[in-house]
This record gives structure tokens, sequence and C-alpha cells, in this order.
């Protein structure tokens, strides 16, 4: 899974079987620091309740298809979860020793 924050909405006029109803986000993928990283991209909201501003957990190719029923509905990307909080631990280092 991937960090991403969610940038905006977009709207299909036609939709294939198994995306009726299924919200489109434009997605900015994060990077572990939290900062942009990339250019943005469309995801298939499979959770159906993220919204712009948040930041979000996303998946690619076939992991992403399988997030939408019927399976193996013809997306690229695809969110799966909403993040509610996010910790990032500080990496010890060697001051001295041997």
């Amino acid at each position: 899974m991937f960090l991403g924050r969610v940038i905006g909405t977009l709207v299909a006029t036609t939709a294939c079987e198994g995306m009726a109803g299924v919200p489109l986000l434009w997605v900015q993928p994060l990077g572990s620091d939290g900062e942009p990283k990339g250019q943005p991209f469309v995801c298939a909201d499979g959770t159906r309740m993220a919204g712009p501003g948040e930041t979000i957990y996303w998946e690619a190719s076939r992991e992403a298809a399988l997030t939408l029923e019927p399976s193996f509905v013809p997306v690229d990307h695809a969110v799966v979860g909403i993040v509610d909080d996010r910790q990032i631990d500080a990496v010890p280092t060697r001051t001295g020793g041997r």
C-alpha cells in the first residue's frame, strides 16, 4: 500500500460494468515523509468514503482491480483505506561506542 492525498474529484460520463457509482478521485502520491512524490493520477475509490484533503492508502495494478465488485474491474489505481493518523518514528543513530 502507498500513501496519497486526495486533491480533487472527477466525473465519468460513461462507466463500464462494475464502475457505476464508484467515485473517481484525483490523488497526489506522497512519500513516507508526507511530501508530494511524483505526478497526480486518477484512483477509483474502493472505500466510497474518501474526499478532497484526506490522506489515503492506494494500490495499483491487480490489487487495485480486486477492490471493486465484480473482481477485475479495469482500473489502474484504487483507494483501499483512509488514514486516521500517522506517526513517523525517528531512525536511531549511533553516536559513538565501538
